[in-house]
């Protein structure tokens, strides 16, 4: 009996120290989702499936024929509770989605409590080391390969002030975005006219000259760049 409470001691402090390192990640670049959420996600999957790993013990005096293992089911379960609380760290503003990469995270450190919970230790090692490979790692190669970077553009001007579109698209043109999906807005009993649009770029600093540019432009009432992002 001592044997199995150290098992289960062994399962549980490892599956705290899988989720903590993965949470500790996340933690360290401001998720909402960080060191806490993931310890205590990896911790109750691994906790779940040890209910599956000893129930013979559980139920000792049931009659056999009653008893069904079938771990997968208790899996399925889990992964299905996961969804919801990934799904609540995802939030959508205009362009930008946020909280995609923290909520695969959330999935990924329930599998790996899974796996410590039955004892399967090597690939929930693995699946740890490339997860917070994933997550460090791949964040400096997405920062040095090429990419497009798309935000969303809102820029007021006092009805009698409008710069004219050709050269507001000439002034974003310049420098070196590209405009797509251009509506126009009159508000305030027409005292405001607003342009919104998509706008691309291959380098971020553009953003910062655009911004710059803008504000330094009397006749420009208000505007907002909002920067696609996960």
């Amino acid at each position: 009996m001592e044997r199995e409470y150290l098992t289960i001691l062994i399962h549980l402090g490892s599956a705290v120290a899988a989720g903590g390192l993965i949470g500790l990640e996340r933690a360290y670049h401001g998720r909402p989702a960080g060191f806490r959420t993931h310890t205590l996600v990896c911790t109750a999957s691994s906790l779940l499936m040890l209910v599956t790993v000893y129930q013979w013990q559980l139920l000792v005096n049931a009659p056999l024929e009653t008893l069904r293992v079938d771990p997968t089911r208790m899996a399925q379960g889990i992964m299905t509770g996961i969804g919801f609380l990934g799904a609540g760290v995802i939030m959508k503003d205009g362009l930008t989605v946020r909280g995609l990469t923290t909520a695969a995270s959330i999935w990924m450190t329930a599998s790996i409590g899974i796996l410590i919970g039955i004892g399967f230790y090597f690939p929930a090692i693995v699946a740890t080391l490339l997860t917070l490979g994933v997550l460090s790692l791949f964040r400096w190669i997405e920062a040095i390969i090429p990419s497009q970077y798309y935000a969303r553009l809102h820029i007021r001007f006092k009805r009698q002030e409008l710069l004219p579109e050709p050269e507001m698209r000439s002034l974003i043109t310049g420098h070196g975005f590209s405009v797509a999906n251009l509506s126009y807005q009159l508000s305030e009993e027409g005292k405001v006219f607003e342009y919104q649009m998509t706008i691309r770029t291959g380098e971020r600093d553009s953003y910062r000259r655009l911004a710059e540019n803008l504000t330094a432009r009397e006749h420009v009432l208000e505007f907002h760049i909002h920067p696609a992002t996960d």
